[in-house]
C-alpha cells in the first residue's frame, strides 16, 4: 500500500511542478527536490528491513562481512546517484546528471573489484 501513497505523492508533485513551471519556474525545481527528498525519506524506513535481512543472511551463510558491507555501499551509491542525477536532469542540467551517473558506475566498479578477484581465486582453486 506504500507504493500507492508514494506514487500519488510523486504524481501530485509533478502536477504541482507543471502548474508552477509556467508562472514561477524557479519554484518548480524546488517542488521537485522537495517531493524527491520526501520520497527518499520515506524510503529510508525500508532500509531497516534490508539491513536486518542482510544480517540474517550473513549469520546463516559463511560469507565474509566485508562483502555484505560492500553490497550495502553499492546499493547506497546507486540510490544516491540516481536521486541526485534525476534532480539535475529535471532542473535542465542533463550533462551534470550524466556525469554523476558515470561517477557512480565507476565507483561501483571499483568497489566490486575485490569481490571479483575473490571470486576468480575461488574458481581457480576449484580448477587446480
Amino acid at each position: 500500500m506504500d507504493i500507492v501513497k508514494i506514487s500519488l505523492l510523486g504524481v501530485g508533485g509533478v502536477m504541482l511542478g507543471f502548474l508552477l513551471k509556467g508562472t514561477k519556474p524557479e519554484y518548480a525545481c524546488f517542488i521537485t527536490m522537495g517531493i524527491g527528498l520526501l520520497i527518499l525519506g520515506l524510503a529510508v524506513g525500508k532500509l531497516r528491513y534490508l539491513f536486518e535481512t542482510l544480517e540474517k543472511l550473513r549469520e546463516s551463510l559463511p560469507v565474509d562481512s566485508s562483502y555484505i558491507g560492500t553490497l550495502v555501499k553499492m546499493i547506497g551509491i546507486t540510490y544516491i546517484g540516481q536521486f541526485s542525477s534525476g534532480i539535475c536532469k529535471d532542473a535542465g542540467y542533463q550533462a551534470t546528471g550524466a556525469q554523476i551517473e558515470l561517477f557512480c558506475k565507476l565507483s561501483i566498479m571499483v568497489l566490486s573489484m575485490p569481490i571479483l578477484l575473490a571470486l576468480l581465486e575461488t574458481i581457480q582453486e576449484f580448477l587446480a
